[in-house]
């Protein structure tokens, strides 16, 4: 690997450690190096760092299948000369700091890699964009919203609640407890972000000491922990459109968590993604854009004939005319009263089921078989 750094053993596991021993063993030398544990131990601060920057890569499936595949590339070496570098060369390795025994990083934009057959796409998805992309950092949430059959049958309203971060009301977002000063943060001299080298090159990444403010308090927040920001919940109304199938997803602007701003900035907030899931109906049913249902009709209704009073998915209820001799399972139609969507509406199915009595008295058992012989039926 020359002289970039290997996650892996950044972190102290083998290259076919699970995410349970990657996690295990981020915690252990997270709290041992963690710059609240070690005041004014710069050297600790820097391999926090390192430990940080292997976790976030490494603890993501997606991600550290492409540092995988950057680590076969050779991890860029021999490649910095060629960067249209945002920034000058720089000694040192993570924030620029010493260690690298004089190798130079140069500080780019993951657009820079976007003609080297891809790999600036692997690096980009890895470790991000520049300092633009990583102010503008959105996230986006999926959750999931059971919602009655009816609603998504004819669309309406329905309330959900979803998880939100704002900014501290006892600190203000600072991250100081009441009354605490602040200093400018050491390792990242206040821009509230730091340079983890990465091969021949660096990118830009919030600060792990000061949390992305790019100041520390004398003492932190108790009530956010320092982090300038608390969770929450709120409630919203969401449109459910007419012939919403289960499954479907709908995106809601602005209303997904809020990613860190570089040195303290409010980042922007993302978007969150609602999966519908329907809950089934005790009459209803679905068939496409069909409605289906099932009545029950006794023996004389189904050999003499009858009228039956059907309702539909609007609430209303339909006259429908059963035929003499209608068969068990037999399904007719009422035009018009199914899901409506692009203009057009499907149409109601109801299937009759024979509902037989399940005790007779003797009488009635007497008379049944009367009418058996004389229509010749065995029994």
């Amino acid at each position: 690997m020359s002289h970039q750094k290997d996650y892996y053993r950044v972190l102290g596991v083998s290259e076919s450690a699970n995410a349970d021993t990657i996690k295990r063993a981020y915690r252990k030398l997270a709290k041992k190096f963690h710059p609240d544990a070690n005041p004014g131990d710069k050297s600790a601060g820097e391999r926090f760092k390192e430990i940080t920057e292997a976790y976030a890569v490494l603890s993501d499936a997606g991600k550290r299948k492409q540092y995988d595949r950057l680590r076969k590339y050779g991890a860029f070496a021999g490649m910095g000369g060629g960067a249209r570098g945002g920034g000058g060369a720089r000694p040192g390795g993570a924030g620029g700091g010493g260690g690298g025994g004089g190798a130079r990083y140069e500080e780019f934009s993951a657009a820079d890699l976007g003609g080297l057959g891809g790999l600036g796409d692997l690096f980009s998805s890895i470790f991000g964009g520049g300092d633009r992309a990583q102010r503008e950092e959105r996230e986006t949430v999926e959750t999931i919203v059971t919602i009655p059959f009816r609603v998504a049958a004819l669309g309406g309203k329905v309330p959900i609640t979803v998880p939100v971060v704002e900014a501290c009301a006892t600190c203000g977002g600072s991250g100081a407890a009441p009354g605490a000063t602040q200093s400018v943060c050491a390792e990242c001299k206040g821009s509230g972000q730091v340079a983890f080298g990465y091969g021949g090159f660096a990118v830009k990444r919030p600060c792990p000491a000061c949390r992305g403010k790019g100041r520390i308090p004398s003492q932190r927040c108790g009530t956010c922990g320092g982090g300038g920001e608390v969770r929450t919940e709120k409630r919203l109304m969401i449109e459910v459109p007419p012939g919403t199938d289960g499954g479907t997803r709908m995106r809601l602007k602005g209303q997904g968590p809020r990613a860190a701003g570089a040195a303290g900035a409010a980042g922007l907030s993302g978007d969150m993604i609602i999966a519908f899931q329907i809950e089934p109906d005790h009459f209803f049913s679905r068939d496409d854009m069909d409605i289906v249902c099932t009545v029950p009709i006794n023996v004389v209704q189904a050999a003499v004939g009858t009228k039956l009073k059907v309702r539909t998915i609007d609430g209303k209820h339909v006259v429908l005319r059963i035929p003499p001799g209608t068969q068990p399972g037999k399904k007719f139609r009422i035009r018009g009263q199914g899901i409506e969507k692009a203009g057009h509406r499907g149409d109601q199915l109801v299937e009759v089921t024979l509902e037989v009595p399940s005790k007779l008295t003797a009488e009635q058992e007497q008379k049944l078989k009367e009418f058996a012989d004389a229509a010749g039926l065995k029994y």
